[in-house]
C-alpha cells in the first residue's frame, strides 16, 4: 500500500493503557490507515527506532481564546506534543461580544487570566460578534494544532444583559435568551460551557465576574441545553474547590440536568493542609461515581508574582483596591499601614496564598544593589535584615519602583491520584498568567519527571491520562488513541531525554507590541504530527498549519 506518511519501527503507546508494542503506522491524508509491520512505499518515512510514539496530547484547560488571533502555533502548548487544546475555561472569553463591550471583556481577561491589556488590545482581531462567527474566524485564520471551544458564560450574559450582568441574576426572559445563544453555540460546535464561582475571579475594576452572579435556575437552563443535544461538558471553578455542602449540591444539580460530564477546579495539594486533597476525594466519591471529575496538576505550581499586577492575591479583599490602578496609586496603597494590617489579618484564614515565606523568593530586580537578593527566599532575607517578612514582601518592590519579581511555589502535586481516572489531568492554564508562569509543558515534564525519573506512574497510564481520557470526557471524537480510522495526531519523543521545567520558565518578548511572557521549552520531543502533517521536526516548525477547529458532534 502507498502511504503519505510512514512512521517506522516506533515503540507505540496507543492511549488505551495497554502495554507498549513495536510497530509501524501508515497514514493516508489525515488518518491512520494501518498499524503493524508495514511494507510499501510512502511519500515520507520517519524512522522512530528508539522513540516512543503516542497519540497527540489533549490539554483540557487553556485560555488561548485571544492568543489564537496572533499566534497560530498556539505556543507553547504545541512545543510539548499537545495537538488539541480546549479553550473558553473558567467563564471568561471573547465571544459573543457586541462592539461596545469589547473593552469590558478584555479587562475581564486581564483580571482573571493575567493577560496584559496591551497585548489584548493590539492582538485581538474582533472579526466576529456571535459565538458561531468566532469559531468560523478561527477556522479561516488557521492553526498549527486542533482547537476545541467551551462557551464561557460571562460574555453570553453580557451580550444579553448588558451592564446588569455584573449586578444580578438573569430574569426568566433573559435566561431564555442566554440559553438560546448557548444552544446556537453548541449546534455550531461548542463542546460545552464554563463558569466560575470563585472569589479570586474578579472582573473589570474589581467587580465580581458576571457569571458568578448566575443563579441555580440559570445554570439548570444552560445544563439542559447539553441534555437536549445529548453531548457536551461543563467546566466550573467552584467557590471552595468542592467539598462543602453548597458546592456539592451545585455539582449534583449540574450532573442531573446535563449529560453528566462536569469537571471542576480543583484537586489541589496545599502545603499547609497535606491531607486536604485526600479528604476531599473521600467526601465527594458519590459525585465522582456519577461523572464529576476534579482537574489536577501533574507538576508543582510555580508562579511569578509582582506588585504591579498581583493576580495571585485576588481572593484577599484588601487587595481588590489595587487592580487596574496607576503606579502612583498602587504605591500609596501598599505603603498604607491599614492595607498591611488588613492583609495580615486575612492571611490568617485565607489560604489561597499560603504565606510561607520560605517558598517565596526573589527572581528579578531592577536596582543594581538588589542583585544579591536574587535566588533568596523572603524568609532568608528577613533573617539577614531583622525584618518582618510580610513587610519585606511589600517594601522590596516599593524600593524597586515595583519592578521586583518574586517566584512562589503555590501548590504541590496530588501524587496519590496521578493514575486515578476519576480525575482529569491538565490545568495548564495555557495562554494565561503569561508574565508569571508557564505550565503548558506539563506533558513533557510528566514524562520526564514522573514517569522516567521518579517512576510514580507507568508510561502507558501516563499517556492514557494525557490523551484518550480528556478526549473522551469532552467527546472529541477521532482523537486520543492510535488506531486505524482515527486522526493522525501523533507525539513522537525520546524517553531518555524528554522533559521540561516549569520551575524555570524563560522570558520572551513576543506578545503583540513586544510584551513579555514566560515560556518553557521542550526537550526530547522529536516530531509532532497533526492531522497527518508534520508540524514540528526536532522542535523546528515545518511551516505547516494543519490544525482544525474541532466541532462537537461532528
Amino acid at each position: 500500500m502507498k502511504y503519505d506518511l510512514l512512521i517506522h519501527n516506533g515503540q507505540l503507546v496507543d492511549g488505551t493503557g495497554k502495554p507498549a508494542f513495536r510497530a509501524d503506522i501508515g497514514v493516508v491524508g489525515e488518518e491512520i490507515v494501518e498499524i503493524g509491520q508495514l511494507t510499501g512505499g510512502a511519500g515520507r518515512v520517519i524512522d522512530a527506532d528508539g522513540l516512543t510514539v503516542s497519540p497527540g496530547f489533549v490539554d483540557p484547560h487553556t485560555h488561548y481564546d485571544a492568543q489564537i488571533c496572533w499566534d497560530p502555533l498556539i505556543s507553547c502548548s504545541s512545543w510539548h506534543g499537545v495537538t488539541t487544546v480546549i479553550m473558553g475555561n473558567c467563564g471568561v472569553g471573547v465571544a459573543p461580544c457586541r462592539p461596545q463591550y469589547r473593552e469590558k471583556l478584555t479587562w475581564d481577561l486581564v483580571n482573571v487570566e493575567a493577560i496584559p491589556f496591551e497585548a489584548l488590545s493590539q492582538g485581538l482581531t474582533w472579526d466576529w460578534e456571535s459565538f458561531p462567527q468566532y469559531l468560523d474566524a478561527a477556522e479561516r485564520r488557521g492553526a498549527g494544532i486542533n482547537l476545541a471551544f467551551l462557551c464561557p458564560l460571562t460574555p453570553f450574559r453580557d451580550y444579553v444583559m448588558g451592564p446588569a450582568s455584573g449586578e444580578r441574576a438573569a430574569t426568566t426572559e433573559e435566561t431564555a435568551r442566554i440559553q438560546a445563544l448557548i444552544r446556537e453555540a453548541v449546534a455550531a460546535g461548542a463542546v460545552g460551557f464554563s463558569t466560575t464561582y470563585t472569589k479570586a475571579h474578579i472582573g473589570y475594576q474589581g467587580r465580581p465576574l458576571s457569571c458568578r452572579l448566575a443563579d441555580s435556575n440559570e445554570l439548570k437552563a444552560y445544563a439542559n441545553v447539553l441534555k437536549e443535544a445529548g453531548r457536551g461538558a461543563i467546566e466550573i471553578a467552584l467557590a471552595s474547590g468542592a467539598g462543602n455542602d453548597a458546592d456539592n449540591a451545585l455539582l449534583d444539580m449540574l450532573l442531573k440536568e446535563s449529560v453528566g460530564h462536569v469537571t471542576f477546579l480543583s484537586l489541589t495539594k496545599f502545603f499547609d493542609r497535606p491531607r486536604h486533597h485526600i479528604e476531599l476525594m473521600e467526601r465527594i466519591d458519590p459525585l465522582l461515581r456519577r461523572g464529576a471529575k476534579p482537574q489536577m496538576h501533574s507538576t508543582n505550581l510555580f508562579s511569578d508574582l509582582n506588585l504591579r499586577d498581583p493576580y495571585m492575591m485576588t481572593t484577599f479583599e484588601s487587595w481588590h483596591r489595587v487592580f487596574n490602578q496607576p503606579p502612583e496609586t498602587l504605591m500609596r496603597i501598599y505603603a498604607s499601614p491599614e492595607f498591611r494590617s488588613q492583609f495580615r489579618e486575612e492571611l490568617k484564614t485565607n489560604r489561597s496564598f499560603h504565606g510561607d515565606w520560605t517558598m517565596v523568593w526573589v527572581n528579578d530586580v531592577q536596582r543594581a544593589d538588589f542583585k544579591p537578593l536574587i535566588g533568596k527566599s523572603l524568609a532568608e532575607i528577613a533573617v539577614e535584615q531583622g525584618r518582618d517578612p510580610l513587610d519585606l514582601f511589600i517594601d522590596l518592590p516599593l524600593a524597586d519602583n515595583l519592578a521586583l519579581e518574586y517566584t512562589v511555589v503555590r501548590f504541590g502535586v496530588p501524587e496519590e491520584y496521578l493514575a486515578d481516572p476519576r480525575t482529569l489531568i491538565g490545568l495548564s492554564d495555557g495562554g494565561a498568567h503569561v508574565a508569571a508562569l508557564c505550565n503548558a509543558g506539563y506533558p513533557t515534564e510528566m514524562m520526564g519527571d514522573l514517569v522516567r525519573d521518579r517512576g510514580l506512574i507507568s508510561l502507558e497510564v501516563a499517556v492514557k491520562r494525557l490523551t484518550s481520557e480528556p478526549a473522551d470526557f469532552f467527546d472529541i471524537r477521532n482523537r486520543g488513541r492510535l488506531a486505524p480510522g482515527l486522526a493522525a495526531d501523533l507525539a513522537i519523543f525520546d524517553m531518555k531525554t524528554v522533559g521540561s521545567n516549569s520551575a524555570r520558565p524563560q522570558p520572551v518578548f513576543d506578545l503583540p507590541g513586544g510584551g513579555r511572557r514566560m515560556v518553557v521549552p521542550a526537550r526530547g520531543m522529536e516530531f509532532t504530527i497533526v492531522n497527518g502533517q508534520v508540524l514540528y521536526e526536532h522542535q523546528k516548525h515545518t511551516g505547516s498549519l494543519p490544525g482544525r477547529v474541532l466541532r462537537g458532534g461532528a
